[in-house]
């Protein structure tokens, strides 16, 4: 028998009320085991709204496209489910494919008691909802009701939001959505607004009020986010059915944040490159795509909401003509770094090399980034539809259509350990031998088969976070092929696993006075050129304190204690995992000189910001590569270049203090908007140097605040040659020259 509105709210437990908050922490497994036990099976509790002022909004956001599954089919998973009757709501007006998250043994087994007859087809998981067991790009909408504002608790892990919204981004399909209900608190709001920028549309509702609901007093609101093209930033819209003034500060601090991310995106639209979808192609926007039009190249992205797992964006090249014929009409190269891509679209010259170098008549590059995180026969089964309608011709054989994986340019590779981490996701170390090894590698250990060992994150945009040259040669052994072939003489490559047969044997050691990363040397020359300037010294036993936010190998803070023996480095890494790591594979060792910090960022900086002087920071180094496409950058974290911590990095260098920050993005008003930033808090003493073909570059900030010129830098670079001049070492001749293409950073 139906429940009448009266026993609906005797049942229904009030948040206010009955939260564990006594426990103080959201995120205990035990706190909450014990909070159900209490209450039993008969209870629920609704946080925020109860399904009468849900159930439109919902309804209206889980009708997808005709080419998704019916209702009753769409793949939907709620985490962080508790004891809500959302989920029975959901299954009873047809969406029967339901999956329930929860890291409480104890709710789970009530639920699915409370559930066994009545609906037999819901599921019930005990799941972290930080680490969800499920396949990359399978769901179709992601319900969580207050999940994250418990993830959220001030006083915990500030990672966690993030690493369950970079959990969340990875199971949904393309067109997917993700559907929060939420209080909108400033710190949510703001973490929900930078993880879904680039690649997604994104619409804020208020949701209806009923004060005797039994839900919280505080007005919810739903936030719903669609997996789009990884190219568009879109504005976000508002719909509120009552006015601002009738719901006080709450709302209005809303709408002030709203307006602040809208100029965000605004500021990232400007200077956005004009992307094409296959429908625009085969309406002619570029001409007629199903001929070859030499010397013509588009922009475009792949995929489709209800018929493709992921969205891809791509570069398609009618090639020119060669002295002799093209071995193939049609290329596919799939690339495995975002940071690879962009480079490719910022420098007109390389791709059409690169075409030349595949000798196809028209090649098509496409970008595989972190969310890609599936097998290569996956991938290739999810857009070959989509590759052969932008074949060349008529009826394209499928065999002759040939797809390969870039290499990087290595010869030999062996992987030496994967693993994954809570914090970081996936990673894993590999030896490689690269076909053209760096020029720039030591003569006593240069070598054709030179050794390099990688570190890569999975969640990360950049190809290879760190990179080591191996000292001592060894002798090689033939590695098995790790190539197929869809057509004859064409190798399609793949990563081998470990096996008896390895890419080489023997004893080696990392070279830490070698750096094969342009970023690496370019921080050595500004750092030494600024310290020259600012006249800091060691004397009386003083070091300068350095201060390297992200730990990586472990390469740049080993390298610059052996360099640069004035400095005491200190490391700030929030996963003891990369750590280990660093130790096992990367010969990192700490000392008196050089101290590893397990903690966050941000509170690490904001302490000594807050600190006195003889806590105070004299080199900050802010190198960490980016985990989330969406933000639209490479390197650093979105959060790296937000004012405010900018702020407390200022205000925790000492007076002569320097901060290095690495910044590389394919979008010029995400470059321009993270300019404006630096520049508002560290006014006129900003310098640049680019690094990669001017992809990346180095930002050098000085809290001082006298202005330095270009005569006053070109003062300091005579100083520094001065000062070297009796040193000798390929990396010295080196540092005089990088140091001279550090400049004043112009406005934007």
């Amino acid at each position: 028998m139906a429940e009448n509105g009266e026993q609906r709210r005797e049942k229904c437990v009030r948040i206010e009320k009955e939260l564990p908050i006594a426990f103080g922490n959201f995120t205990n497994q035990e706190n909450w085991d014990f909070f159900y036990a209490a209450r039993g099976a008969g209870n629920f509790s609704e946080w925020y709204a109860d399904w009468p002022q849900l159930r439109t909004l919902l309804r209206n956001h889980l009708s997808f496209p005709p080419s998704a599954p019916p209702p009753e089919e769409l793949s939907i998973l709620v985490p962080a489910c508790g004891n809500s009757r959302l989920s029975e709501h959901l299954y009873d007006d047809g969406f029967r494919n339901i999956t329930n998250v929860d890291f409480s043994r104890e709710v789970i087994s009530a639920m699915m008691k409370r559930n066994l007859r009545e609906r037999p087809g819901m599921r019930w998981r005990v799941m972290d909802m930080t680490d969800m067991q499920f396949a990359s790009g399978t769901v179709d909408a992601i319900i969580e009701k207050g999940g994250l504002d418990a993830l959220m608790e001030p006083n915990i892990d500030p990672r966690l939001g993030t690493i369950y919204l970079s959990e969340a981004k990875r199971l949904l399909k393309a067109g997917g959505k993700y559907i929060c209900l939420t209080a909108a608190q400033s710190h949510v709001l703001g973490l929900l607004f930078r993880k879904f920028r680039f690649g997604w549309k994104v619409n804020l509702y208020a949701v209806a009020q009923e004060p005797s609901s039994g839900t919280t007093k505080q007005r919810a609101f739903m936030f719903v986010a669609e997996k789009y093209i990884l190219t568009v930033v879109s504005q976000i819209s508002f719909m509120d059915e009552c006015s601002v003034e009738s719901h006080g500060n709450q709302v209005q601090e809303l709408f002030e944040a709203l307006e602040r991310e809208n100029t965000v995106r605004a500021e990232y639209s400007n200077g956005t490159d004009t992307w094409h979808s296959l429908k625009d192609l085969n309406q002619g926007v570029q001409g007629n795509i199903g001929v070859l039009e030499p010397g013509r190249a588009v922009k475009l992205f792949l995929g489709e909401t209800g018929v493709s797992r992921f969205f891809y964006s791509g570069l398609l090249l009618d090639a020119r003509p060669l002295p002799i014929p093209f071995s193939d009409q049609y290329g596919v190269l799939f690339v495995h770094s975002m940071q690879t891509f962009h480079g490719l679209l910022t420098s007109s010259p390389r791709p059409w090399a690169l075409a030349v170098c595949h000798k196809a008549a028209r090649l098509l590059i496409v970008v595989l980034d972190a969310n890609h995180n599936v097998l290569a026969n996956d991938i290739e089964s999810d857009i070959f539809r989509f590759i052969k309608q932008l074949a060349p011709g008529d009826n394209i054989e499928e065999d002759k259509i040939v797809i390969t994986y870039a290499d990087e340019g290595y010869k030999q590779k062996k992987i030496l350990y994967k693993v994954t981490s809570t914090l970081t996701g996936p990673i894993a170390i590999d030896d490689v031998i690269y076909f053209n090894p760096p020029g720039d590698i030591p003569t006593p250990g240069k070598s054709k088969d030179s050794i390099f060992r990688r570190l890569r994150f999975g969640r990360t945009e950049a190809f290879a976070r760190s990179e080591a040259l191996l000292s001592t040669q060894v002798e090689n052994k033939k590695v098995p092929s790790a190539s197929r072939t869809l057509k004859k003489g064409k190798p399609r490559m793949f990563e081998s696993q470990p096996s008896d047969s390895q890419a080489s044997s023997g004893d080696t050691k990392v070279d830490h006075k070698y750096l094969s990363s342009g970023l690496y040397k370019g921080m050595f020359s500004g750092l030494l050129l600024f310290s020259i300037h600012s006249k800091r010294t060691a004397s009386a036993g003083r070091l300068v304190k350095t201060v390297i936010i992200g730990l990586g190998a472990g390469l740049l803070p080993m390298s610059l204690r052996n360099y640069v023996p004035t400095l005491k480095i200190e490391v700030v890494e929030l996963d003891p995992v990369v750590l280990n790591v660093a130790k096992e594979y990367f010969s990192f060792e700490e000392d008196d000189s050089l101290k590893v910090h397990i903690t966050d960022a941000m509170k690490f900086v904001k302490e000594r910001a807050e600190g006195n002087s003889s806590s105070k920071i004299d080199v900050l180094i802010i190198d960490v590569d980016s985990s989330d496409s969406s933000s639209g950058l490479i390197s650093p974290e979105a959060e790296f270049v937000e004012e405010p911590f900018l702020l407390a990095a200022k205000d925790s260098l000492s007076d002569k203090g320097l901060f290095i920050l690495k910044l590389a993005t394919g979008y010029p008003g995400v470059r321009a908007a993270a300019h404006s930033k630096l520049q508002t808090v560290f006014s006129s003493n900003l310098f640049s140097m680019p690094v990669d073909e001017g992809f990346s570059e180095l930002i050098f900030a000085l809290k001082e605040s006298p202005v330095i010129g270009e005569e006053e830098l070109a003062e300091a670079c005579e100083a520094l040659r001065r000062s070297l001049e009796h040193n000798s070492g390929d990396w010295i001749k080196l540092a005089l020259v990088i140091s001279k293409k550090i400049a004043p950073l112009r406005k934007s």
